[in-house]
């Protein structure tokens, strides 16, 4: 929590930044007894805006310390959302020195390239860090997953598949959602969609999430999925 004039537009046990805009939650991790909260924020203003990856940790989800900037824009766009993993193997080589590498996937939007009427606006890239979140480089390969001519093209969620020793990518792409996998990373397969005959015309699908839950002593599959109403201008 911040020691401010104002507690009373603060919530008690949320975290919210020291100033200015905030939304998505993303790249989620604990470790060593650490929670490590990344999210959408805009440091230079109160409204949406050039967005970033502000960085806040916490060790009982009610007092937060926020850091440094994580992730700014750059060449390539603004840092949209996504998802964080730790690579405990390093499947993706960037780690050094026997560090495993926590890894950032999350989507470049290009704003400029929107105004020009492009559709190819959203590619997913990775961030390093080996030092526990404190510091982050972005890849020099970025991005490792190209837009395929979609214009809402976003929000990687990733997770490994230890059964197949893959990293799998759940990814908003317009009206259905994609899955990617990959065994390091940076080479990415399409390998299924979902949705596109349950699409609701005139909406976009954004931060998917897929995750397993035992069931009557299996495993089931879990997709969640935020469904956003466009705008006329935006269809």
């Amino acid at each position: 929590m911040h020691d401010i004039d104002t507690p009373q537009y603060r919530p008690a046990y949320h975290f919210t930044p020291a100033a200015h805009w905030m939304n998505d939650p993303n790249g989620l991790l604990f470790h060593d007894g650490i929670y490590h909260l990344f999210f959408q924020h805009h440091p230079q203003g109160l409204n949406w805006g050039p967005m970033h990856w502000g960085h806040a940790t916490s060790r009982d989800l009610l007092s937060w310390q926020e850091h440094a900037i994580a992730l700014a824009p750059d060449a390539l766009g603004m840092i949209f959302s996504g998802s964080a993993v730790i690579d405990r193997d390093n499947t993706c080589g960037l780690g050094r020195d026997g560090i495993a590498p926590w890894v950032a996937v999350f989507t470049h939007h290009d704003d400029e390239a929107a105004r020009r009427g492009s559709e190819r606006i959203e590619s997913q890239s990775l961030a390093i860090s080996l030092d526990q979140g404190r510091s982050w480089r972005k890849h020099a390969g970025n991005p490792v997953l190209p837009n395929p001519g979609l214009r809402d093209f976003r929000d990687p969620k990733v997770i490994w598949l230890e059964g197949r020793s893959r990293w799998l990518m759940s990814l908003a792409a317009h009206d259905h959602v994609r899955f990617y996998s990959s065994p390091d990373l940076q080479q990415w397969t399409l390998e299924s969609e979902f949705g596109r005959e349950r699409a609701v015309p005139g909406t976009v699908w954004e931060c998917p999430d897929l995750f397993p839950l035992p069931w009557q002593g299996g495993t089931r599959w879990v997709l969640l999925v935020s469904v956003s109403i466009c705008t006329p201008a935006s269809l």
